[in-house]
């Protein structure tokens, strides 16, 4: 019987009138590939929002990510420090740059990169060879830090930064899911050097796919937008380096500009589904709540469980529980040096990482998601754990 009941899904887009009205006028202007007007808007809308003086918009987080590291010159024989908490995608475009991740833990508190394990890791592991930060074992340059803002949270951005300017390390924020966010107070683009954020459609807001590149240094942002459009230097289709078509269209950002438009009732959602799944489960034994630091914000992008009792069913059984409910559940990132291409990256000991990432069960929270069925989503739980 519970089968015939409505699907609810995990994490779904929420399109309504205002997407549709732009999309209409992207056909009747026109204006449906890689330029036109809400490719503008879009980009200076989230670069304010962040604030930050530019964005460049493009098809996809991994490729906002790419580019910021390719504006900086990071490359082969380079090292990068990435959180191996994080989904591949953002060790990827460390390796799509031609550089190579430096995998590290993440601090308990707001599962996000440790800074005292990044600061013990340079100290322990690096040295100064000709004016160059070297990690001693590979001789490799170490060039660059990604913060990852796990689950919309940002990091430790003021420890971060200052590790940061202490080794003078790049400094690119993956805020793939952390659009609307503070940072004690403030809007997060100014804590890294870029920041890239993701509008997948599992997103608070989607384009239905793409990214963003945002930041203030203006030879920078000039270059993430040259090496992102094909590196074209005139309109008689000459180039002045190996470039990339990594733009975004009109059409998807027509529908990005009326989804900025609900932005804060979206992450007010977000906030209220977070919310109600601690109020229901932090009290029973053996089941924690996802992280968040008293001092920042959080988009809250998924919500969900840490099932930290051995005696609870493994997070995959209580999702093929749920799935007899017609809920889709799910679990999280398999850490980043636990995957195939990257089992022999140079890491640091991720204890947190890998005694957490298997425990973590994630639950519907599209922004569509009624009350209602978060209630059923909360009994089905409850059944699923007894």
């Amino acid at each position: 019987m519970s089968r015939n009941l409505p699907a609810i899904p995990l994490a779904i887009p929420n399109i309504g009138a205002g997407e549709a009205k732009n999309l209409q006028a992207c056909v009747d202007t026109n204006f449906v590939s890689s330029v036109g007007p809400f490719v503008t808007e879009f980009e200076e809308r989230v670069a304010a929002l962040s604030g930050s003086s530019a964005g460049v918009a493009m098809g996809a987080g991994t490729q906002a990510l790419h580019m910021a590291l390719r504006a900086t010159d990071i490359g082969p024989g380079d090292l990068v420090i990435l959180p191996s908490f994080t989904f591949i995608a953002s060790a990827n475009a460390i390796s799509h740059s031609g550089a190579t991740p430096w995998l590290m833990d993440i601090d308990p508190a707001s599962w996000t990169l440790d800074p005292e394990t990044v600061r013990t890791a340079l100290k322990t592991h690096t040295e100064m060879r000709g004016g160059t930060l070297r990690h001693k074992a590979s001789g490799m340059r170490v060039a660059a830090m990604i913060p990852v803002y796990t689950l919309g949270t940002p990091a430790d951005m003021d420890a971060l930064g200052s590790i940061a300017s202490e080794y003078g390390l790049v400094i690119i924020a993956d805020a793939a899911a952390a659009i609307g966010v503070d940072y004690r107070g403030q809007p997060i683009g100014p804590k890294a050097h870029m920041t890239c954020y993701s509008f997948n459609g599992n997103k608070t807001i989607t384009c239905g796919g793409g990214g963003m590149v945002v930041g203030d240094d203006p030879m920078l942002m000039k270059r993430v937008r040259h090496l992102s459009t094909t590196a074209r230097v005139s309109p008689n289709y000459e180039h002045d380096m190996v470039g990339y078509n990594y733009r975004m269209t009109n059409v998807q950002a027509a529908i990005g500009c009326a989804q900025l438009d609900r932005l804060n009732d979206f992450l007010a959602v977000k906030r209220r589904i977070r919310a109600r799944y601690n109020d229901a489960f932090s009290g029973q034994t053996g089941v924690g709540v996802f992280p968040q630091p008293e001092d920042r914000e959080s988009a809250c992008w998924f919500s969900g469980l840490v099932l930290e009792d051995d005696a609870l069913p493994p997070v995959n059984d209580v999702c093929a529980r749920l799935k007899e409910h017609n809920i889709e559940a799910r679990p999280f990132w398999m850490p980043v040096h636990m995957q195939a291409p990257y089992a022999q990256a140079i890491r640091e000991a991720c204890p947190v990482t890998e005694g957490v990432w298997q425990r973590i069960l994630t639950l519907p929270c599209s922004t569509s998601l009624s009350p209602a069925d978060q209630e059923r989503v909360i009994a089905a739980v409850e059944a699923a754990l007894s």
